[in-house]
């Protein structure tokens, strides 16, 4: 797998992102972590790891994505969670997809030999209703559009000139690939419990602007 890069968007994670490293150890991946140059505790906390570190110029979860996806020589890209709720036995199988004539390969949660110990009962409903509406207005054909446990070539990122700065980066991916005639399919996985416990994402405030997100994708690619 020396032809993949992780991306690894962290943002106070010291106490997790070592132990995800550490896993990461056994796989032959470069790894780009992309931090605020203001996290000085996680960046002490990583700097004996073999990793790349790009300092954040800009503020946001698909900021910090799109800034590492501009970084990478790799063909591959991942993207990859720094709070240990992505398994990296999965890897090895989506590398495998995208060499058989894939350009993105998107991990779901919500199909057979899946699931979540993540989840809530709200990100559940929020998820399987975001998904089902994209797959009416975009003709999706993936499962899971808020799990941006995402591998894809690396010229293929390249080429959708992602915009959102924000967690709304999850439905604009899938979406532009789309337009653009990408070849995606789904991979069954399931997601770990964080290692923190502690989930960033606020369900009523990133769900709204999930909806206008996708409201405004519709309208400016009809």
């Amino acid at each position: 797998m020396n032809d993949l890069t992780l991306v690894i968007p962290a943002k106070y994670e010291a106490s997790t992102l070592p132990i995800v490293l550490k896993e990461l150890e056994k796989f032959n991946v470069k790894k780009i972590i992309v931090i605020p140059k203001y996290d000085s505790e996680t960046l002490e906390a990583i700097k004996d790891f073999n990793c790349e570190i790009v300092h954040q110029k800009g503020e946001g979860f698909g900021s910090a994505l799109i800034e590492g996806i501009e970084t990478v020589q790799t063909k591959f890209l991942c993207i990859f969670n720094a709070d240990g709720s992505f398994d990296p036995k999965y890897l090895e199988e989506m590398i495998t997809l995208l060499e058989n004539g894939n350009d993105f390969v998107f991990n779901t949660r919500y199909e057979k030999n899946s699931g979540s110990d993540d989840d809530t009962f709200l990100t559940y409903v929020g998820n399987k209703f975001f998904t089902y509406f994209c797959k009416i207005l975009f003709k999706l054909n993936i499962s899971d559009v808020l799990f941006t446990y995402v591998m894809g070539k690396t010229e293929a990122f390249n080429h959708l000139d992602l915009k959102n700065k924000d967690f709304t980066f999850c439905i604009e991916l899938p979406v532009k690939a789309k337009f653009n005639d990408f070849k995606s399919t789904s991979l069954s996985s399931y997601e770990r419990s964080r290692i923190s416990g502690k989930k960033k994402v606020n369900e009523f405030k990133d769900g709204f602007l999930i909806l206008i997100s996708i409201i405004k994708l519709f309208i400016t690619n009809k």
